[in-house]
C-alpha cells in the first residue's frame, strides 16, 4: 500500500567478531600456619575404660551471640498500650457525658420546681388579695365625655 523507500542505500558497517577467550586459573594463596593467641592448657580425660586421653582443648571461635528476639515487637506492644490508654479515655468520657446530662436534668428541673413554687406563690397572693374580711376594695373611674367619645 506505501510504497518502499528507495531513497536510502543500507548502511555498511564493519562488524568485528569477538570469540570470548577463557580466563587464567586463580592461583590459590598458600595457606600460613597462624598461632594461637594463647597456649592452651593441656587436658586429660578418663574414659569409662579406664584410658586417659591427654591433649590440648582446642576452643573454637565462637560467634557473638544474636540478641534474642523479644516474643513480641516493640511496636505491638506500643499499639496495644494505646488502645489500652483509648479504651479508659473512651470509659471516662462516657461517664462524663452521662454526669452532663443528669447534672443538666437537675438543672432543670430545678428550674421547673421554683418556677411552680414562685408561680404558686403568686397565685396565692393574687387569690387571697380579694377575700380579707373587713376590707372592700373599690374601683371608682370618672367617666369623661368629651365631643361625642366615651373616655373611662
Amino acid at each position: 500500500m506505501f510504497p518502499e523507500n528507495t531513497g536510502h542505500l543500507p548502511a555498511e558497517q564493519a562488524v568485528t567478531i569477538h570469540q570470548p577467550a577463557p580466563l587464567a586459573p586463580y592461583p590459590a594463596a598458600p595457606l600460613a600456619p597462624m598461632q594461637p593467641h594463647a597456649v592452651p592448657s593441656v587436658t586429660s580425660i578418663v574414659l569409662p575404660d579406664g584410658r586417659v586421653i591427654t591433649g590440648y582443648a582446642i576452643d573454637h571461635n565462637r560467634p557473638e551471640p544474636v540478641t534474642a528476639k523479644p516474643l513480641v515487637s516493640r511496636a505491638a506492644v506500643n499499639i496495644a498500650i494505646g488502645g489500652i490508654g483509648f479504651a479508659a479515655v473512651c470509659g471516662g468520657l462516657v461517664l462524663l457525658t452521662t454526669f452532663i446530662a443528669a447534672l443538666a436534668a437537675l438543672v432543670q428541673q430545678l428550674i421547673i420546681l421554683a418556677a411552680v413554687i414562685f408561680g404558686g406563690f403568686i397565685a396565692l397572693q393574687v387569690l387571697t388579695a380579694g377575700r380579707e374580711r373587713g376590707t372592700t376594695t373599690v374601683n371608682i373611674r370618672k367617666a369623661v365625655i368629651k365631643r361625642n367619645h366615651f373616655h373611662g
